[in-house]
């Protein structure tokens, strides 16, 4: 792998040729521009490889196993969780439970704390810029309990309105439950500050930090966050793979999600007794490859510098502002630069979003477009869908300004 530069200017083409698909073409002459990072980052070749190297030559399953390729796995999986902890500032790898996905994730709070916790009555706020990921379990868990569910509002800008939280944080919430940045406007929502106002009023707090974890750095100590939810695949990581981190109290006193092998110290016909955290949660065969995998990828994103590409993402979202409005017609979804990061969510005035998209796409351009898993915020600003370019550490300026020219190709087309 190359060794790529902690300077807060990134060598991105030395980047570049550590992640084997971009090199490629979407048809002669047309080469692949990757703009949906937001939906699932590139992997560098060091996460295939070592995939690849478990499964040729250490196959086997985890914590049971006394041979050589066990041992060698259980130590892989269980170093993995320490790099996790380590990248969040966790207090502890125990406090790491590998799901999934963040979905998963949020839903496993949601079932196993929330069911213990919340009952008829009590309140528990979200955003209206939330992934459905952070909106439906509550929403399950709400039809089933009679727990109400409240939202910090949106503003015009695409920002939280913070002068709404002291009034919901006066009904005395249970939980807070947010967003640490937006993954349809890529606002970046004021985590610290949020954090600790809930925990004045005595509420759990519980980060989606899907798309915030690849591209900022985070650390759950010192804000004395309760839950942080986020995704492997999208942090270069491999897929299937979710992470949950919870306190150690909170975990320990949380029933288990799930039932079977390796959640369990003893069963018998008519009981059972838990294994201890984090396994309690970890129920069967885990994704081994995939937890090795993720622990490959923070290797690759601390050699880099999270601070160095939280700089370079930054850069990209304002070059790409800025092109785009430059374009007749061109409506972008939230805040200024100053106010987010890693994408740009747009409509184009006579053409739908698909359309866009799939236009871009003959220009080797790949975006996403649609409601990105977050309808209500979309209804809020009386649109049914935008298209979405996202942006990371192997993107470069010269693939923006070619998403620029693919536009106009667009606004061709539709007059």
């Amino acid at each position: 792998m190359a060794s790529p530069s902690k300077l807060q200017h990134l060598n991105v083409e030395k980047i570049r040729a550590d992640f084997p698909v971009l090199d490629q073409e979407v048809r002669p002459g047309v080469p692949l521009v990757y703009l949906d990072s937001g939906a699932t980052s590139q992997k560098p070749a060091s996460v295939i490889e070592v995939m690849d190297r478990y499964y040729r030559t250490q196959n086997a399953n985890i914590h049971r196993g006394v041979y050589k390729m066990a041992e060698q796995s259980t130590e892989d999986y269980e170093m993995a969780r320490g790099k996790v902890a380590q990248f969040i500032g966790a207090a502890k790898p125990k406090e790491i439970v590998f799901t999934r996905n963040a979905t998963e994730s949020v839903n496993l709070v949601a079932y196993s704390w929330g069911r213990g916790n919340l009952n008829k009555g009590d309140v528990v706020v979200l955003t209206e810029m939330e992934h459905h990921a952070n909106i439906v379990p509550w929403q399950m868990l709400a039809a089933e309990k009679g727990i109400r569910l409240e939202y910090i509002p949106v503003n015009d800008e695409g920002l939280l309105d913070m002068d709404a939280l002291p009034g919901l944080l006066e009904m005395k919430p249970k939980l807070v439950s947010y967003t640490a940045m937006s993954n349809v406007m890529g606002t970046i929502t004021p985590i610290a500050e949020i954090t600790r106002m809930a925990k004045e009023v005595g509420a759990v707090t519980l980060i989606d930090g899907a798309q915030s974890v690849p591209h900022l750095p985070i650390n759950v100590t010192e804000l004395g966050v309760d839950f942080l939810v986020f995704s492997s695949h999208k942090m270069l990581g491999p897929t299937g793979l979710g992470v949950l981190y919870g306190r150690e109290e909170l975990l320990e006193a949380m029933p288990p999600f799930l039932g079977g092998g390796d959640m369990i110290k003893r069963v018998q016909l008519h009981e059972f007794s838990t294994n201890s955290v984090p396994h309690k949660f970890e129920a069967g065969t885990p994704a081994i490859a995939e937890v090795i995998g993720l622990g490959a990828a923070i290797d690759y994103l601390n050699a880099v510098g999270m601070d160095a590409i939280a700089a370079h993402d930054h850069e990209l979202t304002e070059h790409a502002l800025d092109r785009l409005a430059e374009v007749p017609g061109v409506w972008v979804f939230g805040p200024s630069a100053e106010h987010k990061s890693s994408n740009a969510a747009f409509t184009l005035k006579g053409a739908h979003p698909h359309d866009v998209a799939e236009i871009l796409n003959r220009e080797g351009v790949a975006v996403r477009a649609g409601h990105h898993c977050a309808m209500p915020v979309h209804e809020k600003f009386g649109v049914p869908a935008t298209t979405r370019a996202s942006f990371y550490l192997y993107n470069t300026k010269a693939e923006v300004d070619h998403f620029i020219e693919a536009i106009y190709k667009v606004k061709e087309i539709f007059g």
